[in-house]
């Protein structure tokens, strides 16, 4: 015997796509006079592979940045938490919590609760 629901607040409104994974860097933005504007990230060298953020199952956080006309990779690791649709990476002393926009098996779409930068990444 099976039992389906259909009822949109089982989950209570969050996602239920796990969360770790390897997510490139794609594009960034805010919300103007109400309307999302993004961009091609410019954190991305040109020539290079793209930053990235690798949220890893121990609840590390890893992220990578290339640079220079070697495309030099730095990587800075710190930890993550989630709770529901909340986001925080804390590095250091340093915490931001971003809100979880859009979680599927391809993007990760965050926008930070400080500062409102809207940051898109795919899988």
């Amino acid at each position: 015997m099976f039992a389906t629901s259909c009822s949109n607040d089982d989950n209570e409104g969050e996602t239920i796509v796990p969360i770790q994974g390897k997510y490139n860097l794609r594009q960034t933005g805010t919300i103007i006079n109400g309307q999302e504007v993004l961009v091609d990230a410019p954190q991305n060298q040109s020539g290079c592979p793209g930053d990235y953020l690798d949220l890893r199952l121990s609840n590390t956080a890893v992220m990578g940045d290339y640079n220079g006309s070697d495309c030099a990779l730095t990587e800075t690791t710190g930890t993550y938490v989630r709770s529901h649709n909340d986001l925080t990476i804390t590095v250091g002393n340093v915490s931001s919590t971003s809100d979880i926009m859009n979680l599927t098996n391809k993007e990760l779409k965050i926008k930070d609760k400080t500062t409102g930068v809207i940051t898109v990444y795919s899988r």
